[in-house]
């Protein structure tokens, strides 16, 4: 299932959520500019890597958090992340405003890769991408807009079909394959948590700090009529 968009139009321009799309992208092509024993130091400086991590938590280590969620490993992993921001990330934004869309979304990127690191406490890969904080931005989009209906590409018998799946079908069975995959990672590669190069747990850890820390954030809604639930939106 490939999600095409959303129901929900949002109300205003969502500045800060083009933005970080923008930012992943111009990184990731600083990425591709570089050789291949450029780009391996280049994740190692700047990727979250958990055994570094715990065995010296100071200011560099807290810095690469922050850092690595910039960073891509190809084309596919950088498309399949922004343009799941791009669908979602503009709704959440509305209704929390600018600079707290910007604080959550770090946040939950934060809580997403500690989740990773404390789960993989001995791996030496570095973890990178966007998926942990945007994986916080369906969490809190699940909250927000819970009857909203996701357009989605589903490809049967290899001919193209366009289907409305309700987003809390379509964001709940995400999460329990993001769970299963994680427990089933846990359980094939240890604490070193590397089976399949994803990091499952900053899936789960994302996406559970968005349902959480949502009502700290959105913004409180004012009672109007309007002829339906998400007119206003």
């Amino acid at each position: 299932m490939f999600p095409i968009q959303d129901t929900v139009r949002s109300r205003d321009l969502p500045i800060v959520n083009w933005l970080i799309i923008l930012a992943n992208i111009v990184v990731f092509l600083f990425e591709a500019s570089l050789g291949p024993r450029q780009l391996e130091v280049f994740i190692h400086l700047c990727g979250a890597v958990p055994r570094q991590f715990l065995a010296d938590p100071g200011l560099v280590q807290v810095a690469k958090l922050f850092t690595s969620m910039f960073l891509h490993g190809g084309w596919a992993h950088l498309i399949s992340n922004v343009w799941a921001l791009y669908i979602f990330g503009d709704n959440v934004e509305d209704r929390m405003g600018h600079w707290r869309y910007l604080l959550f979304y770090l946040l939950s990127g934060v809580i997403a890769a500690l989740t990773h690191i404390f789960l993989t406490p001995t791996s030496t890969v570095p973890m990178i991408g966007a998926s942990g904080a945007i994986s916080g931005v369906l969490g809190a989009y699940l909250v927000l807009f819970p009857t909203s209906r996701v357009i989605t590409l589903v490809p049967l018998f290899f001919v193209p079909w366009f289907v409305e799946i309700p987003a809390l079908f379509y964001l709940g069975f995400w999460f329990v394959s993001q769970l299963f995959n994680g427990l089933f990672a846990l359980a094939v590669s240890g604490p070193v948590g590397t089976y399949g190069g994803v990091a499952w747990w900053a899936h789960v850890g994302g996406f559970a700090a968005g349902l959480l820390l949502v009502g700290l954030f959105a913004r409180r809604r004012v009672r109007r009529f309007y002829p339906d639930e998400y007119w206003a939106w």
